[in-house]
């Protein structure tokens, strides 16, 4: 959700959360920023080429297919090794659809999903045949429906996982991933942990007395509930446009936008937003009906689109800006710099800066220079082309 080195060794070393990895690459990020590997769990759509050095530096894997179950078990067969395994439970949550089954670019789980193994493959043994074909054991059941908070879903995916982890008796651990839905808009829902998790915990103890009093390990994922509301976005206002007729718009074109914060653009994200007078400090009360957008050479790097209707842009009231305001946008703290779309149009990566809890400012990411952007091109001698 946010992987700047200072704020994983704040999560890693004053409050002991673990690590959940998308990838190779953020695994050993994290390793670089001193998160033990037996604190992280993998859970890649990309199996990473280096997968056993990681395992055996004592890194969890989650396989998320059969494919990836077959090339841990080849790699580690008749050794006893422990995995995981990643299910998709055939239902999700997320995004603007209602639906539990259909797409949404939030939802990780149901029919429309790629991701997880496919529940059905557990319940007619094709996983089972594949870990007593290699001698794994399985240790953890992970699913991930995505960052809806419905307290019926969430029971609902916690008795089905419950489920696998009663086929696999070696299974100690059950992770139910999910992004924790933070209500970062007036009127917005914020998961409520005491919803969600009372039926969780009730689920628990069923499975517990229905099974000779086994009692599993409850893993959570609340990375974005941790940070989103704790970064925000300040950009300057470089210019201000207009367009005339019943479709016409005052733009404010910020000196951010995409390659800052993309979930706008990809998800129809909304923000709240607030101008705030520039260096001369002179303020107007005065309100006006803006659209703000980035900096790109994109119709695409709009920062407010139409909540429910990404492909449709909607006026924003707020203070009156002029060219030299700021323009602050909240909840910028979870998926924004580490899924920005950096360098396109060559912007450079933005500084990010850290207030510690005596007020001080600390840097904790230098802006990217135009050399760093281009390092690792290759000239080439034109005439051969």
């Amino acid at each position: 959700a946010c992987p700047n080195a200072a704020i994983l060794k704040f999560f890693s070393e004053k409050k002991g959360i673990h690590i959940d990895a998308s990838s190779g690459y953020e695994v050993r990020r994290a390793m670089a920023a001193g998160v033990p590997a037996s604190h992280i769990s993998l859970s890649s759509q990309e199996l990473p080429p280096d997968f056993t050095e990681l395992m055996d530096m004592g890194m969890k894997v989650n396989a998320c297919s059969l494919q990836q179950l077959e090339s841990i078990g080849k790699a580690y067969s008749g050794k006893s090794q422990k995995v995981g395994i990643r299910i998709n439970p055939g239902v999700g949550s997320g995004g603007f659809s209602g639906s539990t089954t259909t797409f949404s670019k939030t939802n990780v789980g149901g029919p429309s999903s790629s991701f997880g193994i496919w529940h059905a493959l557990v319940e007619d043994g094709s996983v089972g045949d594949i870990v007593d074909k290699y001698g794994l054991v399985v240790e953890r059941i992970h699913t991930h429906i995505g960052s809806g908070s419905d307290p019926e879903i969430w029971q609902q995916v916690a008795t089905k996982s419950l489920s696998f982890c009663k086929v696999f008796p070696t299974v100690e651990t059950l992770n139910l991933g999910g992004g924790y839905k933070v209500g970062r808009n007036k009127g917005e829902v914020t998961t409520d942990l005491q919803a969600i998790g009372g039926p969780v915990t009730d689920a628990f103890r069923t499975f517990a007395a229905e099974n000779d009093g086994r009692e599993l390990h409850l893993e959570i994922e609340p990375g974005t509930y941790l940070v989103a509301m704790a970064g925000a976005l300040v950009s300057t206002i470089q210019d201000k446009v207009f367009t005339t007729g019943d479709s016409g718009h005052v733009f404010l074109k910020l000196d951010a936008g995409m390659t800052d914060v993309l979930r706008p653009s990809l998800y129809g994200a909304i923000h709240p937003m607030t101008i705030l007078p520039g260096h001369d400090g002179a303020s107007s009360a005065e309100q006006e009906e803006v659209v703000i957008v980035g900096h790109c050479c994109e119709s695409g790097d709009l920062m407010t689109p139409k909540p429910g209707a990404p492909e449709d842009l909607e006026e924003r009231l707020l203070r009156k800006a002029t060219i030299g305001d700021l323009l602050v946008m909240d909840g910028s703290g979870a998926y924004c710099s580490g899924m920005s779309s950096k360098n396109y149009n060559s912007f450079p990566e933005a500084p990010e800066v850290l207030v510690d809890k005596e007020n001080k400012v600390h840097v904790i990411r230098q802006r990217q220079t135009l050399q760093q952007i281009t390092q690792n091109e290759v000239e080439i001698d034109v005439a051969v082309l």
